[in-house]
């Protein structure tokens, strides 16, 4: 049979005729097609290589146009949108208007659940389970989880509540590398390792078995073996920790072994009782560099396929990520209570400087981020200056723990907060735009935003050496900056010292006022200038880089001055900076027009930072728009005519 990975709409039927040594090839081929179209944006690689043969295995022996595949984060994704009509568009993944790098159910039928965070999968495929039942249909339920995501809190409530449903026709499948994005961590990461690892499980039984082949009698004997394999795992598994839970344990199986794996799918499918299936694959297979170092090519931008080498490294561009690792390295040598708390993001942090430097005072706690807020509040509470490093997006998922155990208790834990605002192809699951909205609302909350990287810096350096009691968010984006002399700009004796507490003009004017937030500096300084230069306008710019509370000093003495304020954030608009802004004047009674830039109540999609922020208007030209569109209209009124809103 032939078949092109490239450009097949059907390929999910055809592997169903395929033998093994043809599905090999596929296996290869669709390897290859990941590789080169990865090689040429940013996206995630390693995940994806190690599901190939799993994803081939599933699709072979059940049925996809009945069955449903629920996959969990979903960076795991790729081989799955190839076999499932995608092929063709697969080379537009994560760019504008192409596939999500994620399952999306706008996308395709067979993205049964979209999942961009982790450890959804075992809830929603319970959920699909009670649905089947109640609906009266007989189709299977089969979700895909990796151990990273295993040990998150929402995962172990859903198996806890699966495993005793005895549900019929469901099954766990474990795509376990001992990888999340960096090196699992935890005590069920080190059970699995266990498992792996058992000598006695793992070869014993194959030498044995091979041993007695050769002997008279010895296929019987073998027989008996299998009959009493299961009594024998319990007791080398040390009880078996998915069993003792209601599951019907089976594994660990080699992920990379199509003729094992279809073997064993088959034999397991039509068990009437909750299965947990558990597959041992390499995060990287088939790439050496991948293979070698996962975690770097866990999601990883332009590359040469040749040599593994990233493409267009630009020398003295920082990111906010390693100013935060090296600023705190820093911090931390003066002051022996600072540590650091994440969840399975040093690399993406910019902890792993301080991972090495001071691995005592370093605590990765895996993808739980509730739990790493509680943690860090209860080391607050003993007197430790706690920096929880953390994706504004990924922070959501801990909001009742920032009001619960932080703020309501009023301890001082510093969120730096990643990934701020739009953040490019991950799209609407990673875009972090609503953390001033959710953050705004809870009492003795602080909130910052750095207009660029000396700013950050200096914030850092005021959360950790003032003698502050409140809880606080400093919020960056996912951007790089030039900065010409990386290595001595960020020592402590070279940034300088401000009162983030603050606001601070930056361009005076007498015209109108822009209140920007932290990135959205930048363009609206831009915009002044051209509004000077072609308008005529005398624009003031304040870098607003506190959020909450307010600066009331500056609004109480400056806004009198203008009939117009704009305020622009990268964030939502509803609940947002702008919203603050607009409800200090309706309470004090001011006078004042306010207009307000930011994110409209609409999920951003996937695409490059700057066509975002194109999308979603809040660029130097879209600044400019509103404030002509807005003059034009008070010159109408001015004039006796109708503005346009009017009209």
């Amino acid at each position: 049979m032939k078949w092109n990975v490239r450009e097949d709409p059907n390929l999910y039927r055809k592997i169903k005729l395929l033998d093994i040594d043809s599905l090999k090839r596929m296996a290869e081929e669709i390897r290859q097609y990941i590789i080169e179209v990865v090689s040429q944006k940013e996206g995630h690689l390693a995940s994806n290589l190690g599901a190939v043969e799993l994803t081939l295995a599933l699709y072979k022996v059940f049925d996809l146009d009945k069955d449903l595949f629920v996959w969990d984060v979903s960076h795991q994704c790729y081989t799955h949108k190839i076999l499932t009509g995608r092929a063709r568009e697969f080379k537009t993944i994560r760019d504008l208007n192409g596939l999500s790098g994620f399952t999306s159910r706008k996308e395709s039928r067979f993205d049964v659940f979209g999942a961009g965070h982790a450890s959804t999968s075992i809830a929603a495929g319970y959920g699909f389970a009670t649905a089947r039942d109640l609906l009266k249909e007989t189709n299977k339920i089969i979700m895909v989880i990796g151990d990273g995501a295993l040990a998150g809190g929402m995962a172990l409530e859903a198996l806890n509540q699966l495993g005793a449903s005895n549900k019929r026709n469901v099954i766990i499948v474990l795509n376990d590398n001992s990888m999340s994005i960096a090196r699992s961590v935890g005590a069920i990461s080190r059970y699995l390792t266990s498992i792996r690892v058992l000598p006695q499980y793992l070869k014993l039984k194959r030498v044995i078995k091979y041993l007695l082949s050769l002997l008279p009698g010895g296929k019987r004997t073998i027989g008996f073996i299998d009959r009493v394999k299961s009594a024998t795992k319990k007791i080398l598994l040390k009880g078996s920790f998915f069993e003792d839970l209601g599951f019907r344990y089976f594994g660990p199986i080699d992920g990379h072994d199509l003729e094992k794996m279809i073997s064993f799918f088959k034999r397991v499918k039509d068990i009437k009782e909750p299965i947990f299936v558990h597959v041992i694959t390499k995060k990287g297979k088939g790439y050496k560099w991948a293979e070698a170092n996962p975690t770097k090519y866990h999601g990883i931008g332009n590359f040469d396929v040749k040599n593994g080498e990233i493409r267009e490294v630009k020398r003295h561009f920082v990111s906010y990520s390693e100013v935060f690792g090296k600023v705190l390295v820093e911090l931390a040598k003066r002051n022996d209570k600072i540590i650091a708390i994440t969840a399975a993001m040093p690399d993406g942090t910019g902890l792993v400087p301080f991972k090495k430097r001071f691995p005592e005072r370093f605590f990765d706690l895996g993808m739980t981020e509730p739990t790493c807020v509680t943690f860090g509040g209860a080391m607050a509470a003993k007197g430790f200056k706690v920096f929880i490093a953390i994706y504004s997006t990924f922070l959501q998922r801990a909001v009742d723990q920032v009001i619960h155990d932080i703020a309501l208790q009023n301890l001082n834990v510093i969120f730096a907060v990643d990934r701020a605002g739009v953040v490019g192809r991950d799209g609407p699951t990673h875009h972090g735009v609503f953390d001033i909205a959710y953050i705004r609302m809870i009492p003795n909350m602080k909130i910052f935003a750095p207009s660029d990287l000396q700013e950050f810096a200096s914030m850092l350096k005021w959360a950790a050496e003032g003698t502050h009691d409140d809880p606080m968010v400093i919020r960056y984006p996912r951007e790089k900056e030039w900065v010409p002399d990386p290595e001595n700009a960020f020592k402590l004796s070279n940034i300088p010292s401000i009162d983030p507490m603050r606001w601070e003009v930056i361009r005076e004017g007498k015209d109108i006022c822009i209140l920007a937030c932290g990135s959205m500096l930048k363009e609206a300084l831009k915009a002044a200038e051209e509004l000077r230069v072609n308008d005529g306008m005398n624009v003031e710019v304040v870098n607003a880089r506190v959020i909450k509370p307010l600066d009331e000093e500056f609004l109480e003495k400056d806004l009198n001055r203008f009939r117009i304020i704009l305020t622009v954030e990268e964030g939502v608009l509803k609940g947002g900076f702008g919203s603050a802004v607009a409800e200090y004047i309706v309470d004090n009674d001011v006078k004042i027009k306010v207009m307000r830039l930011g994110i409209r109540d609409e999920f951003v999609t996937h695409g490059s930072r700057d066509e975002l922020l194109n999308v979603v208007n809040l660029t130097k030209n879209d600044i400019l728009k509103r404030i002509r569109k807005f003059r034009g209209e008070m010159y109408d009124i001015s004039n006796g005519v109708r503005s346009s809103r009017d009209r």
